[in-house]
């Protein structure tokens, strides 16, 4: 699927839920189901920063596609920066660099999670961006 049809996906998975405790469990639970990150990549350099939680997003390439894993110290980042695992990986850098960040708008986070956690959010997606524009430059 596409970064935007992955997007629509998650998002029609939100509405199912009327009440923001259920979408932060539904949050949660998909952090469950986030595979656990090798201990070796759990340094400062793949450390998230402007979080407010301990975030490690590790990328990876293999056959011309970006592939992320990450991990957190806390439940509700492992669900959200599983969301952005399941938006983002398995594509190329361009459709990566092509998507816009302002489609993510439509999942609603802004109205369930903190300003803080919006702004590691942020911080994430900056980096997603920043590995697709480096795999685009050939570094």
């Amino acid at each position: 699927m596409s970064i935007p049809d992955n997007i629509k996906s998650i998002g029609d998975e939100l509405l199912l839920f009327d009440d923001v405790m259920d979408k932060y469990e539904y949050i949660i639970e998909l952090g469950k189901q986030l595979n656990p990150l090798d201990e070796s990549l759990k340094t400062e350099q793949y450390r998230v920063q402007g979080c407010q939680s301990k975030v490690w997003l590790h990328a990876y390439t293999q056959d011309g596609l970006i592939y992320f894993e990450a991990d957190s110290d806390a439940f509700i980042v492992k669900g959200l920066v599983r969301i952005l695992i399941l938006i983002y990986s398995g594509h190329t850098a361009q459709e990566i660099l092509q998507s816009d960040i302002e489609e993510l708008k439509c999942l609603g986070l802004s109205e369930i999670i903190s300003s803080g956690r919006q702004n590691g959010i942020a911080s994430m997606l900056k980096r997603i961006y920043s590995y697709a524009l480096e795999v685009n430059d050939g570094k």
